[in-house]
């Protein structure tokens, strides 16, 4: 792996045109390999996509080229790429007749079909599960399982300013240029802000404001509709490794990060984190990190995953490859990070996605929802994320009376399911089930089921209410009393979808 000085972007459009001509694209890939080979080589195994590409068409040359990392030779190099151009610019190296790659381009889907390309450090594209092996500090990694995720979740409303701090290999700085005026990206490396300017140009995307600095300091007191980071959130004894370690005690870069963006976001603003946090024994870590959200924001904060502290120290001890070095010194690290949790009392490390929404409404009744959810959900979510604001903003100007007042839909692909013994003439309970965003499921009793069921935006639930409440028996002032908080619930979880005005 090499972090040596890196290629010149002014000619890489004449690059992306050769490799869009040989079909180096996500679904040339895959046509190419096959779905197994395909999937083999997001997970770092190259021996399929290796017995695939043993012809010389361009393609094949590509793939054992830059994402196999084979030398091959000058003639074949030669009919798939501007090869003097490249040797010259710095992409590839050239040596008695075989041609190398100098850095990792690898094809990347946009979200609309685009063909863009990541260009990172070589083995370091990121995939499999024994990390990516590197002591290097100044190491820029491509695109891995986190970058996804934030790019999934991240809200695409047209903006004015975007900032992507801590940029990497400017995935984020590449989505948001599609939707943003103006495109911001910092990071501390200045090899990260070289790559995402090569990242930027082979996908043919604008450029970015490239600034160098430790989270806000490159932008001091500028303002941003939209605010995305993946930061080095590990929480670690030692910050070694750039792209990974925070350099800060704990989980306080994460804090850090979280607490000072509030300041930088305009009216309306998102601002969308990738976090770790600390479970500190004798603590809630809800209570930790509802601490953490600034004033005037709303928050939803979604922990994905936690793990024990040997889990979390020997996932972050393999990626940099501490596993293969001398057991003596593998054994000091160990014990320098469960000195360090010991220390400070950490029982778990939690993951988590961390979303702000600047909000005039917030700086007097802020909504904060702090929950788990390690279940399966359907990327993209950046709709959902904004529906969850939305729906926060209803809940916040109805009282229960406009509850009652008010009209709903059921959401799109929900379906109930009946649970209980098989045979038996009613159900135990009844479930509303989410087939799409977070893909929630919910108990409800009867007549929230009946509710549910009838909402078609016609009648409003008072009115729906007082027919279940003749058909059931039941007295029709109690059962709108008790209903509302019912109500407010299924509306919060998106089961249900109020029906605006002049709609």
């Amino acid at each position: 792996m090499s972090t040596t000085s890196l290629p010149a972007s002014d000619r890489s459009p004449r690059l992306r045109e050769a490799l869009l001509a040989a079909g180096f694209t996500v679904d040339g890939l895959l046509d190419l390999l096959g779905a197994s080979a395909y999937a083999a080589l997001a997970r770092s195994e190259t021996v399929p996509a290796l017995r695939a590409t043993r012809g010389e068409s361009p393609l094949d040359t590509l793939v054992r080229l830059f994402l196999l990392q084979r030398s091959v030779p000058d003639r074949e190099a030669g009919a798939a790429l501007p090869l003097e151009e490249c040797v010259e610019d710095g992409w590839v190296t050239r040596e008695d007749g075989e041609v190398r790659a100098a850095v990792d381009v690898r094809p990347y889907g946009g979200p609309e079909g685009q063909d863009w390309f990541i260009v990172s450090d070589l083995g370091c594209a990121v995939g499999g599960a024994g990390g990516i092996g590197s002591h290097e500090e100044g190491v820029v990694l491509g695109v891995g399982g986190a970058s996804t995720t934030l790019a999934g979740i991240t809200v695409r409303t047209p903006v004015d300013s975007a900032l992507d701090l801590g940029t990497g290999s400017g995935i984020q700085a590449l989505h948001a240029a599609q939707h943003a005026t103006r495109v911001t990206a910092t990071d501390l490396n200045p090899r990260a802000l070289a790559f995402t300017r090569l990242t930027l140009a082979l996908s043919g995307a604008a450029t970015a404001d490239l600034r160098e600095g430790s989270l806000f300091e490159p932008v001091g007191s500028e303002t941003y509709d939209l605010i995305v980071s993946n930061p080095p959130f590990v929480i670690s004894p030692a910050a070694r490794l750039t792209y990974r370690d925070g350099g800060m005690g704990g989980d306080d870069l994460c804090r850090t990060l979280v607490e000072q963006a509030g300041d930088r976001l305009n009216e309306d603003g998102y601002a969308q984190f990738l976090a770790n946090w600390q479970h500190i024994d004798g603590e809630e870590w809800q209570d930790r990190l509802r601490s953490w959200v600034p004033y005037g924001c709303d928050a939803w904060i979604v922990q994905r995953e936690v793990q024990d502290v040997t889990q979390y120290i020997e996932l972050w001890l393999r990626d940099s490859g501490d596993h293969r070095t001398d057991p003596a010194e593998y054994t000091a690290r160990y014990e320098a990070w469960l000195d360090e949790f010991e220390a400070s009392r950490t029982k778990g490390i939690g993951f988590g996605w961390i979303t702000l929404r600047k909000a005039r409404a917030a700086a007097q009744s802020p909504s904060i929802v702090i929950e788990e959810w390690p279940h399966s959900v359907e990327q993209p979510l950046g709709t959902a994320v904004q529906a969850h604001f939305e729906r926060q903003d209803y809940l916040r100007a109805h009282d229960d009376a406009a509850l009652l007042a008010a009209h709903f839909t059921l959401a799109g692909e929900v379906v109930q399911e009946q649970v209980g013994l098989p045979g038996a003439e009613d159900p135990e309970h009844v479930v509303l089930r989410q087939h799409r965003g977070m893909r929630r499921a919910t108990k409800v009793d009867a007549v929230g089921a009946g509710f549910a069921g009838v909402c078609d935006g016609t009648l409003p639930a008072g009115r729906i209410l007082d027919a279940i409440a003749q058909l059931m028996g039941e007295d029709p002032v109690l059962l709108r009393d008790r209903t509302p908080q019912a109500i407010r619930l299924l509306v919060e979880e998106g089961f249900l979808e109020p029906v605006r005005a002049g709609a």
